[in-house]
């Protein structure tokens, strides 16, 4: 008969057997792959190493195909819950050197559990993807895992944040789980996410691409956008997943983090005045002019690599968390292209779940025109922008810097959209379209028919920017509240968001609206 002894014996042996996951060789594998094993990653993601980690001695059941017998620890998963930063956070780690971190029956149940204690508990869900896929011994068992936990990861969708790191293979059905949540941040040079890969792409289509050009962190985040951030390697993903949080409240009823101390730090800055161009053709960086307006070092851009001509950013002024939105004059002169309002779109709509307030910079020239955004569907797209501007409730802030033309700065939160604050510097130009076509449409005839058509075109469009390309033609018609030194952009925008702290915006009763998609 065994003694109490033989029985916490036997219990410490299972979970170092339990923790040693694959065994030490495939761990030495892991390593020199360059990546972390499942417990590393979790155990240098909490504060102090420590996390309660759940379902340790979980197994999987199959019987056929080889699996009889087969011990699979932890079933290739390591789920638990610790802190981050003082905060509750529930995680999941896939554990490759356990049959490749494939996802069974039971490695499913475990992430679809943890992701459940989440949503009750309200608290922030990260799930950590190195896995080969599904488990084809498991056949539809591994199948109905996967949509169970695609069905959870809709669940948890604007009631608490997701982020999920991607820092081994992420292949197949598998990329969906990832696809569906809030962030995706992929290691660099280990981590590759793609529905069919380089081998089923050369037989379906002759195509001959590598798995890093198809699936790699670059790809991911440049040309499909569907990666957020990119890490050098796994602590630099978990160091970014660490620093994203601290911008995200716990779930959908709270208030993001504050540090703000009680006072408004009011700055004039001088410089300011004199960071837009003379010549409205002349690009400038709009980075420069958000990092000199919110708090110093507080930036953290979203999707920096995709659609560049749209910039979006966590930030915050006065200590308080915002969301920023701004056109970016120095990549197609901050013109609104399909990529650019998808981004916006998204960020947007996440803000307004998370009770995050928007900043917007404008200086947009219009949608980007062309055959191939036509076709692409430029119209249902720009329609996101103006959808999710619109159905927002938070704060809405909109600063316009330069060029506000037509229907690109309505989907940039003008007043019509229900914007709280509209600001415009004296540089804005709030019209329809540029003076040029403008003149082209107005005055045909008379330049056609002057003694110098050149000259005649010349005056028309001077008169014409005298006349309307200012902000004072929207602000005698309460488009615009206020026309403002540029240098006083923070303080505007800082007795805004005080004033606004408190809003209170209700809408019509409805299951949910209809953004066209």
């Amino acid at each position: 008969m065994s003694t109490v002894h033989d029985k916490l014996r036997l219990l410490k042996e299972k979970n170092a057997h339990v923790l040693l996951g694959g065994g030490a060789q495939k761990i030495e594998a892991q390593h020199k792959a360059g990546k972390m094993t499942a417990h590393e990653r979790l155990h240098l993601l909490f504060d102090n190493g420590f996390y309660d980690e759940l379902y340790r001695h979980a197994q999987h059941a199959a019987t056929t195909l080889g699996m009889g017998g087969r011990d699979l620890p932890g079933d290739g998963v390591v789920t638990g819950l610790g802190a981050i930063n003082g905060r509750l956070v529930y995680a999941s780690s896939q554990d490759f050197t356990v049959m490749g971190g494939s996802v069974g029956l039971m490695h499913a149940w475990k992430i679809c559990e943890i992701m459940e204690m989440a949503l009750k508990a309200g608290a922030p869900y990260i799930a950590v993807n190195d896995s080969g896929g599904a488990r084809i011994q498991e056949a539809v068992d591994s199948l109905q895992g996967y949509g169970k936990i695609f069905y959870h990861n809709t669940l948890l969708s604007g009631v608490v944040p997701q982020i999920s790191i991607i820092a081994g293979p992420c292949a197949g059905g598998a990329a969906y789980s990832p696809a569906l949540m809030d962030f995706i941040i992929m290691v660099e040079g280990t981590g590759q996410m793609f529905i069919a890969g380089p081998e089923v792409i050369k037989e379906a289509t002759g195509e001959s691409i590598t798995a890093e050009e198809l699936g790699g962190a670059g790809a991911q985040a440049a040309r499909s956008g569907n990666v957020h951030f990119i890490a050098r390697d796994d602590a630099d993903a978990i160091e970014i997943a660490q620093r994203l949080l601290g911008y995200l409240p716990n779930n959908n009823t709270e208030d993001p983090p504050s540090l703000h101390t009680g006072e408004l730090t009011l700055i004039e800055d001088e410089p300011l005045n004199s960071v837009v161009p003379d010549d409205p053709r002349d690009p400038y960086n709009m980075l420069d002019i958000l990092q000199r307006v919110f708090d110093p070092h507080s930036l953290l851009e979203v999707h920096s690599h995709y659609a560049q001509n749209m910039i979006v950013s966590f930030a915050r002024l006065n200590g308080r968390v915002v969301g920023i939105v701004a056109n970016q004059p120095a990549v197609k002169f901050g013109a609104i292209d399909i990529n650019a309002s998808d981004k916006a779109s998204r960020f947007i709509r996440f803000c307004n779940a998370f009770n995050i307030p928007l900043i917007q910079f404008v200086d947009v020239p219009g949608f980007m025109p062309g055959v191939e955004q036509e076709f692409g569907g430029i119209i249902r797209h720009g329609a996101k922008m103006l959808f999710s501007f619109s159905a927002a409730t938070v704060p809405k802030i909109t600063v316009v810097v330069r060029k506000a033309y037509g229907g690109a700065y309505l989907a940039m939160c003008a007043k019509a959209l229900g914007a709280d604050r509209v600001a415009a510097w004296p540089t804005a130009e709030i019209a329809v379209m540029g003076a040029e076509g403008a003149v082209n449409v107005l005055y045909r005839t008379e330049i056609k028919n002057a003694p110098d058509p050149r000259e005649a075109r010349t005056t028309f469009i001077r008169q014409y920017k005298e006349e309307f390309s200012t902000p004072y033609q929207a602000a005698k018609r309460g488009m615009v509240d206020a026309v403002i030194e540029p240098k006083n952009t923070r303080n505007y925008i800082s007795i805004a968001l005080e004033s606004l702290r408190n809003k209170r915006d209700l809408r019509p009763q409805k299951k949910h609206g209809l953004i066209p998609l």
